[in-house]
């Protein structure tokens, strides 16, 4: 059967992509961030997992104000790479993987999860930069992805608790799926920051590193955090890390924390990356 032997929570800062995409990784401002990514990458490409699900949130790339999923599902065999105002990003096409996403899709949905369902959409930075993060620059990426995009746009967003409940059916849904894969698990965006208003610029690390913390020794009690919590301790933005939610949710109870990386600032926000690893999954 197939399985999630581990999950990365990635913040998807748009800057990041750019310094990547315009070759500035190694001046001053971007070297330690860039310096702290290349662990990840060597222990992903040692996993060498057979799938990627990337949990992510659609910036008015492929949806506007008229049409807002909660969850969505991409079923895709390709996704394209999405022009969010400068042209598209200049990394590869994301190849999907249908027979698992069709399968995924089946199974939340009579899970009682409504799905929304994507047989084509391009895709935009929150789920291009974290494959770049962990990823490098490739002529293609390493494995298909299937895209679950959560809307943390419009309020109101899903809570942390339906995010971490809707990941333990994805786990559910992986393990009953009848070919041997191993499947890693992306929850993206965040951590702290604000891009408008008074609080513009917000960053908190000490909320970000406790979060950091719960996601391993803790998460049931992250999954209490309300919006208007988010919102004051971690800025208008702060919300998209309910999607870390999903991924924590699709591990096992106990999992490793095999590596984490913290950076302020990306721009004007907070940079975190975790990896985890399920602990009888390898």
């Amino acid at each position: 059967m197939a399985n999630i032997v581990a999950g990365i929570a990635c913040s998807h800062v748009p800057a990041i992509g750019v310094a990547m995409d315009r070759g500035v990784t190694a001046t001053p401002y971007w070297e330690s961030l860039f310096r702290g990514y290349e662990p990840a990458r060597a222990w992903l490409a040692a996993l060498a997992p057979d799938v990627g699900i990337i949990v992510y949130n659609d910036h008015a790339s492929a949806f506007s104000q008229e049409n807002i999923p909660t969850f969505l599902i991409g079923v895709a065999s390709q996704f394209t790479i999405a022009d969010e105002g400068f042209g598209p990003r200049p990394v590869p096409s994301v190849q999907g993987h249908p027979e698992l996403a069709w399968h995924l899709a089946e199974s939340l949905i009579l899970d009682e999860f409504d799905m929304t369902i994507a047989n084509a959409m391009p895709v935009d930075h929150g789920l291009t930069i974290p494959l770049s993060i962990t990823c490098g620059q490739p002529p293609a990426w390493p494995f298909p992805v299937i895209p679950l995009c959560v809307n943390v746009v419009q309020y109101p967003p899903p809570t942390g608790a339906r995010c971490f409940k809707l990941g333990q059916a994805i786990r559910s849904a992986v393990e009953a799926f009848d070919r041997d894969l191993r499947v890693v698990i992306y929850g993206t965006g965040g951590m702290s920051h604000q891009l408008q208003g008074e609080r513009a610029g917000l960053i908190n690390r000490e909320f970000d590193n406790a979060f950091l913390d719960g996601m391993t020794k803790n998460p049931i009690a992250l999954t209490n955090i309300t919006h208007t919590e988010y919102m004051r301790e971690a800025g208008s933005e702060g919300v998209e890390m309910v999607m870390w939610h999903v991924m924590r949710g699709a591990l096992d109870e106990n999992v490793r924390e095999i590596y984490r990386h913290y950076h302020v600032p990306a721009s004007n926000t907070s940079a975190g990356l975790l990896i985890l690893e399920n602990e009888d999954a390898l």
